[in-house]
């Protein structure tokens, strides 16, 4: 029988603090949300391996190194709101909740969306919101938000989420260069949007995210 209380440790110390993440209530968040309890039960036994998890249907819990170092970034505070997309399982979502006044979650996959409600209701978690819906639409009707993160890569963010953004408010993706990565967090100010880059990271796109082909005449 796995001793995931040993293996969240392990996590922690191997995945997390040796990536220069040492802000208490992210590594608090990571030590006490029971990761396995977010991933199909045949992944179990893979929840702590240190990899992006494929859930199926186009949806990637990312590993937990990068998740962490994302979360170091935008510095999220008690009294935010966050809009998490893509939440899959609802595990970003838990870890968020944990340090944000409330956290709203959309995720295109109406199973996984009714699942994710499910799992966060049984872990006692309740300043949570899942919603099934497109990623690109996002959730307007419950913002503006202070964060927006994306849990995996795109090509570009459309302009309809920038606009859920608050001015002075931070949004954090990684973006897909060939066969390389990269994590930039955005901050809004006076209806603009200024990037930084901050880590090299990589991970699956997300549907819908991608930059369309140009049409060219042969």
């Amino acid at each position: 029988m796995t001793d995931y209380k040993t293996a969240r440790t392990a996590m922690v110390d191997c995945q997390i603090r040796p990536s220069d993440v040492t802000k208490y209530p992210i590594l608090e968040a990571f030590l006490t949300t029971p990761r396995e309890a977010y991933v199909p039960a045949e992944l179990r036994s893979i929840a702590y391996s240190g990899e992006h998890i494929n859930l199926g249907n186009g949806r990637t819990l990312l590993d937990a190194r990068t998740f962490a170092k994302m979360l170091d970034t935008l510095n999220v505070q008690a009294d935010e709101l966050v809009l998490d997309l893509g939440c899959g399982l609802g595990y970003s979502t838990a870890i968020l909740a944990s340090m944000a006044e409330a956290v709203v979650s959309v995720e295109s996959d109406a199973q996984m969306a009714a699942d994710a409600s499910a799992i966060l209701s049984e872990q006692s978690i309740d300043n949570t919101y899942v919603t099934n819906g497109s990623l690109t639409a996002g959730n307007a009707k419950n913002g503006p938000y202070d964060v927006i993160i994306l849990q995996g890569s795109v090509d570009l963010i459309p302009d309809t989420l920038i606009k859920q953004l608050k001015d002075g408010g931070r949004i954090c993706a990684i973006f897909r260069d060939k066969s390389y990565g990269e994590c930039r967090i955005g901050y809004k100010s006076h209806e603009k949007l200024s990037w930084r880059s901050v880590f090299n990271a990589s991970a699956p796109l997300i549907n819908g995210f991608e930059t369309k082909p140009e049409f060219k005449f042969a």
